[in-house]
């Protein structure tokens, strides 16, 4: 292997650590009882990656998505998905203007740092792709000119596993854009008490004061690609991709496996993992904590094939655990030394 010297300080990931906690603190405090959830949104932000919650109604989605922008001092926009939501509804549309006879541009609401996008399988297949081109490559086309969008931007989309009645399953190319996919699941009894207090006193969102701004999230951001990856651990990411494609993954009950967006978006999280824990390079821990948000649901399930009605949580459970089964049989690299002892 290639020596790769590391690009970041010791004291710089430690500021990284501290303001990693603060800001998971910070969403913790109005979303109770979630932590490792919340840790893990923080890095899909931090990564530049999306994210898509599957769960029943009132799991605290929303308040996520809000909590997470009044903590880095950023915008956060709702769209309620339905059938008869039009593309135009999220991107944008322009508007002939007959004082100046010009078309005047009027945003969308993905004009935004966090996009809350609520049951986004309601909206017809039309209106999803709406959504592709802005997580592909953070920006929108309409009428042939090409917009920007704001970074940071991450889009939080929810949608609910056990209704089928008028709703659209999102499609593969549409999945494999989530970077990850979380459930936040319900709260214990003393944690749902708390919560019933919690909201009973006002407590919202909005109450949070920043503990970090848009311009430091972008230079975390930045700063997370500079963590130190060897290339025996990129080879053990690819490695773990390659077995849920072909014989290997047929055996496992795999259809379509893991595609190299979902190998990219592996290795970016783990790095945003490992320096979220104070460490400048990345380990096989690291890819394991991250693994199964980010790759159980690009699987394709031969079951899922030939009962498309059935269960999400059960198909995402099965995905995971196919994960779970290839991470214990594929054999953990011998990291250079200098990744195990940093």
């Amino acid at each position: 292997m290639v020596s790769v010297a590391h690009s970041i300080s010791d004291s710089d990931a430690a500021v990284f650590r501290a303001d990693f906690d603060r800001l998971v603190a910070s969403v913790v405090r109005v979303v109770l009882g979630k932590a490792n959830q919340v840790e893990l949104a923080v890095v899909c932000l931090l990564a530049g990656g999306h994210l898509l919650i599957e769960d029943v109604p009132g799991m605290a989605k929303t308040r996520l998505a809000k909590a997470l922008a009044h903590s880095i001092q950023g915008r956060c926009r709702r769209i309620q998905f339905t059938a008869d939501l039009l593309p135009s509804d999220v991107v944008g549309v322009n508007i002939f203007d007959q004082r100046t006879f010009q078309a005047e541009f009027r945003p969308g609401p993905i004009f935004t740092n966090i996009l809350l996008g609520d049951e986004i399988n309601r909206a017809p297949p039309k209106t999803q792709a709406a959504l592709l081109e802005a997580m592909a490559e953070c920006q929108v086309t309409v009428d042939g000119r090409t917009r920007k969008l704001d970074r940071p931007f991450l889009c939080i989309c929810t949608q609910n596993p056990v209704e089928f009645q008028g709703t659209y399953g999102l499609p593969e190319a549409q999945l494999d854009r989530f970077t990850m996919r979380l459930a936040l699941g319900y709260p214990d009894r003393s944690i749902e008490t708390q919560i019933i207090r919690d909201n009973i006193q006002g407590k919202d969102p909005e109450d949070l004061d920043p503990v970090l701004d848009l311009e430091r999230v972008r230079s975390m951001g930045a700063l997370a690609r500079s963590v130190w990856i060897c290339d025996e651990l990129l080879g053990y990411i690819a490695e773990i991709a390659a077995a849920t494609r072909g014989d290997v993954g047929r055996r496992h009950g795999v259809e379509l496996g893991v595609s190299p967006r979902g190998s990219l978006a592996l290795a970016l999280c783990a790095m945003v993992w490992a320096i979220g824990h104070g460490r400048r390079f990345a380990t096989d821990e690291d890819v394991q904590a991250v693994a199964r948000p980010v790759l159980a649901h690009r699987l394709v399930l031969a079951d899922e094939l030939d009962a498309p009605d059935g269960s999400g949580q059960l198909r995402q459970q099965a995905a995971e655990q196919v994960i779970d089964t290839l991470l214990r049989r594929i054999p953990v690299p011998r990291l250079p030394h200098l990744a195990r002892e940093g």
